[in-house]
């Protein structure tokens, strides 16, 4: 296959899925309920699909490589792994009740159980964190475009950044459903067939102390520990408090449906990710033996471009594009709802009548969205750290609260928003003054100081949501004789 045909095949790759995303608008209907939750009709294979699709994104795979090329196993595949846990926790304790609450968005949670304070902020937060998620799968397709198909860097990431906005303003989740579908079948392949080649062409190596069994990446903060527990948990549980994950589990179309989606989307994601894991660890030995210098790139481009042939280039191309739009569409299409229904406080119109304000909002708030995410995009070309960073601020202040409002009775808004506030505030702190993020330099917004220096990377995910839980468990109790039903703390009944 000559490149000509390898830029046509990325081109009609690209308007495939836009046929299919805009052909899904029809069945919208007008009503906002089916382009946000798909009218809470998916079936297991479409909400399975959907999930892994959201989870297997460009961080997961391009950015995973980079990580464990540089850094070890457990670095990369600390980002497939620990969001393949997500899920699995997420079926474990919460896509069953959370599926039966009948929700729109995830903030709906936090306005009937700690009201409508609690809601604002912790959407705030939400929105800021996928846009940073939505950032980072823009990157990539940025580097691809860049790399493929003779675009500026800046043009490809503006490239795929109007193809997902277009198809995920026109068709919702019913778009999202059926183009994700599609696009995890195709990471799927393509992981595996690149896996095969690198495998029987190259062979497997493991440098020293770089392996999956070298578990002093795990046990020794000189080998990268911290890091790579923050990013585990992180993504493990941080990622529970995702819009995209649980606008799926309310689009589910019964609790068990929820549940048994999150548990197939949990294996997916393992057998997709870790390949590139595996293979990165031998990308050293394959660049030497081709004379291939990196130059900067990321490490899934130079075997592309120099190591493999043609067709699998193009197979693992659409694999990588399909996991970011895959993750883009949903990033966008969760983050505009919030948007518009929990932060501006648009409700759901009578549909019948041609005027549901909500649906009309929500589009409106996709382009806000999409252009805030090609903002991060252009000013932090990296993949994942920003995957990693937007998973931090959730799991430092909104797991907490979430769990607490489910499984403890004495939770309550002002311990709520106590842990929010704390952890979060912490967590952002933290940020700014670490002049590395996850082993990667700080470029969005670093604050010069001889408090913190790079050993200490990794520690803030740690710290940050134990402070939370501090402050929510302390206020939570010191208050628990303030409130009631009438002043917005609710205690919610699980059907």
């Amino acid at each position: 296959m000559s490149e000509k045909l390898l830029f046509w095949g990325i081109i009609l790759f690209l308007f495939a899925t836009l046929g299919v995303g805009v052909w899904a608008a029809k069945q919208i209907e007008g009503d906002s309920v089916n382009y946000l939750i798909a009218g809470r009709g998916l079936i297991l294979p479409l909400a399975a699909a959907t999930l892994m699709a959201q989870s297997v994104d460009s961080n997961a795979t391009m950015g995973n490589m980079d990580l464990s090329f540089q850094f070890g196993f457990w670095s990369g595949a600390a980002l497939p792994l620990g969001l393949a846990l997500c899920l699995l926790m997420t079926a474990l304790f919460f896509a069953k009740p959370m599926n039966r609450l009948g929700l729109i968005t995830l903030p709906d949670f936090y306005r009937l159980k700690y009201g409508r304070a609690t809601e604002v902020v912790a959407s705030i937060i939400m929105v800021l964190s996928f846009s940073f998620l939505l950032a980072g799968n823009l990157v990539a397709g940025g580097y691809l475009f860049e790399a493929f198909l003779g675009t500026s860097y800046v043009a490809g990431v503006m490239l795929i950044a109007i193809v997902v906005f277009i198809y995920t303003a026109s068709g919702g989740l019913f778009a999202v459903a059926y183009t994700d579908a599609i696009q995890v079948a195709v990471a799927l392949v393509g992981s595996l067939a690149l896996f095969a080649f690198i495998a029987m062409q190259f062979g497997l190596t493991i440098p020293e102390g770089m392996g999956p069994l070298d578990f002093a990446q795990l046990t020794d903060p000189k080998a990268g520990a911290a890091v790579n527990w923050a990013s585990l948990l992180a993504l493990g549980l941080g990622d529970i408090v995702a819009i995209d994950f649980m606008a799926r589990v309310f689009a589910a179309d019964s609790p068990e449906t929820a549940q048994r989606a999150c548990l197939l989307g949990s294996g997916g994601t393992v057998l997709i990710g870790v390949p590139f894991s595996l293979m990165a660890l031998s990308g050293g030995r394959i660049l030497e033996q081709a004379g291939i210098a990196l130059d900067g790139s990321p490490l899934l481009i130079a075997l592309l471009k120099g190591v493999v042939p043609p067709l699998l280039a193009f197979l693992v191309i659409a694999a990588i594009l399909s996991a970011s739009l895959s993750t883009a569409d949903g990033a966008i299409l969760g983050t505009a709802s919030v948007m518009a229904h929990n932060i501006l406080g648009i409700a759901q119109d009578d549909h019948s009548t041609g005027s549901d304000r909500l649906l009309l909002i929500t589009r409106v708030m996709a382009f806000v969205v999409t252009a805030l995410g090609v903002f991060f995009g252009l000013r932090v070309p990296q993949t994942g750290i920003l995957l990693l960073l937007a998973f931090d601020l959730g799991f430092a202040g909104l797991l907490i609260p979430l769990a607490g409002g489910l499984y403890w009775p004495r939770a309550n808004k002002y311990g709520a928003l106590a842990c929010i506030i704390a952890g979060t505030g912490t967590r952002l702190l933290l940020f700014v003054l670490m002049p590395t993020t996850f082993g990667i330099e700080n470029t969005l917004l670093y604050l010069p100081n001889s408090l913190f220096t790079a050993d200490f990377d990794g520690f803030p995910t740690l710290i940050s949501p134990l402070i939370g839980l501090v402050a929510f468990a302390l206020v939570s109790n010191l208050t628990k004789d303030w409130v009631g039903v009438a002043e917005g703390d609710r205690k919610l009944q699980i059907p």
